[in-house]
């Protein structure tokens, strides 16, 4: 079983999803559902052991598998988890399971497909985080986009096909530019696809630097990195609650985690001379970004615009080259995870009863949803960075390691405080005070128990982790150093 894990982790949820769909037509709702549960259970259980047999104290891969799988070109099937990439498996295992019962009574038309796609694309999202060839990886980057093309594309809003093609389109551009410098580093490495092989390739600052932008646009598409953001406000705004909760919590992810798996120890002479680029997209998609989050009139497309700058603080922290800013990169893709799918499962709640995302049409929802109303201020106070909150750790430790190196990064890091306050307390306050003006909102209920287990769920997550953070960066610590001990290395020949 030990040998076995991540292979595990990887199939179930996804046979879990053939599963779902051998249940058949609509007529078989309420069994393609609790089969969906099982399967994701089921997938978060194989999960657990990742992290309760982790050796923190080493920074080599763990729980290692590895089969030949195309030997002709030296192709295998070879997994592995670090202190990267542990976490990120068990969030996505634990997400998926919410994303189910999310969709529990709202979705209801293609009930076996809807969850099917959940599942498989959870699974394919784990293969990301554990494989360490470089094919390997490849496929599953690739695979994990298909379902969520559908889901946006089928189960999503009016101009939902716009929105998933925009989304394709965009992210298969920067997938074929990574398929190129792959094959590249397969001749410069004497023919092989391991991607820790390729972290000791030695290779030239030309190439270095062309790969770079290429492997930038690949993963920058996904966090999604300004100027290449424009996809994922569309993408949210159409996709239902479920794909908007994965979308934000989990694929944004697969891009921050290919920066540390490739382009920092793959290309660490172009990494360190391109920081001031990265640092530089990323402190504009904190401040900027921010500010067009203030002039949404769209709670989804705001909390939207709020993830770019979320995930601005991630990368920022990345090209800080020290431990604090790597850590705090990675807690606030944890943090980041939690409260974005927390924030988009308030939006679908409020969207199931009103059928409507705009703030105007609501106001003085605690009237009428005092308990939802206490959930939603807890999530909307971590957005803005609270203490005690997972949403402070994160930015704080991103903040702190860049005053080590520039006053005024930190500087410029620190308005997200400011306008990230600003604009989900506006929004908090217009949607939940005042006095109901909206004869619809007088009739709206408060949330029953299956929502209240999914909000109660996310919100020990980010008090855990606002509170105690020290089990997150106690697993995270080894593999970050290791990582900028290798990246401060050159490897040109």
């Amino acid at each position: 079983m030990q040998n076995n894990l991540l292979s595990l982790v990887i199939w179930v949820p996804i046979l879990a999803g053939v599963a779902v769909l051998a249940t058949g037509s609509d007529r078989n709702a309420a069994l393609a559902r609790w089969v969906a549960l099982a399967g994701a259970l089921l997938g978060l259980i194989v999960a657990i052991p990742l992290a309760t047999g982790f050796d923190t104290a080493t920074s080599a891969m763990q729980f290692v598998e590895m089969k030949a799988w195309i030997p002709a070109f030296n192709i295998h099937y070879h997994l592995g988890v670090d202190g990267i990439s542990m976490p990120l498996i068990l969030l996505n295992s634990l997400i998926t399971v919410l994303v189910v019962i999310a969709g529990w009574q709202v979705i209801r038309d293609k009930v076996a497909q809807y969850m099917a796609a959940f599942l498989v694309m959870s699974g394919l999202i784990n293969g990301v985080f554990a494989a360490l060839d470089g094919i390997l990886f490849y496929v599953f980057f690739e695979g994990m986009l298909i379902p969520l093309y559908l889901i946006v594309g089928v189960w999503g809003g009016p101009n939902r096909v716009y929105a998933a093609f925009k989304f394709f389109l965009y992210t298969l551009l920067g997938s074929l530019l990574m398929l190129v410098s792959m094959i590249y580093l397969y001749f410069q490495s004497g023919g092989s696809f391991d991607i820790q092989t390729w972290h000791t390739t030695t290779l030239g600052m030309t190439a270095q630097t062309l790969m770079f932008f290429a492997f930038l646009l690949a993963f920058g598409v996904k966090v999604p990195m300004w100027p290449v953001h424009t996809w994922l406000p569309d993408a949210h705004v159409e996709a239902p609650t479920g794909g908007s909760v994965v979308l934000a919590a989990i694929t944004l992810k697969v891009g921050a985690y290919g920066f540390l798996r490739f382009i920092l120890p793959i290309l660490p002479d172009a990494s360190r001379e391109l920081a001031w680029f990265v640092i530089a997209l990323s402190l504009i998609a904190v401040a900027y970004i921010g500010l067009v989050a203030l002039a949404q009139a769209d709670m989804k497309k705001l909390i939207a615009y709020s993830s770019i700058a979320h995930m601005g603080f991630v990368t920022l922290g990345f090209f800080m080259f020290n431990p604090l800013g790597l850590e705090g990169g990675l807690v606030q893709m944890i943090s980041h995870g939690f409260v974005s799918a927390a924030l988009f499962l308030c939006i679908g709640v409020m969207y199931d009863r009103l059928h409507s995302r705009q703030i105007k049409d609501y106001g003085g929802l605690v009237n009428k949803m005092p308990v939802f109303a206490a959930f939603f201020m807890l999530f909307a106070m971590a957005n803005s960075g609270l203490p005690a909150t997972s949403g402070f750790v994160g930015e704080f430790m991103v903040i702190m390691a860049a005053t080590q190196v520039n006053f005024w990064f930190a500087f410029v890091a620190a308005t997200t405080l400011i306008l990230g306050a600003a604009y989900t307390l506006w929004m908090y306050k217009r949607v939940v005070f005042g006095n109901v003006t909206n004869p619809h909102v007088e009739e709206m209920n408060d949330i029953n128990p299956r929502e209240i287990l999914l909000l109660g769920v996310l919100a020990a997550c980010v008090l855990a982790m606002g509170l105690y953070p020290k089990p997150f960066t106690d697993v995270m610590h080894v593999s970050v150093v290791d990582l900028l001990a290798h990246v401060a290395q050159s490897k040109l020949p």
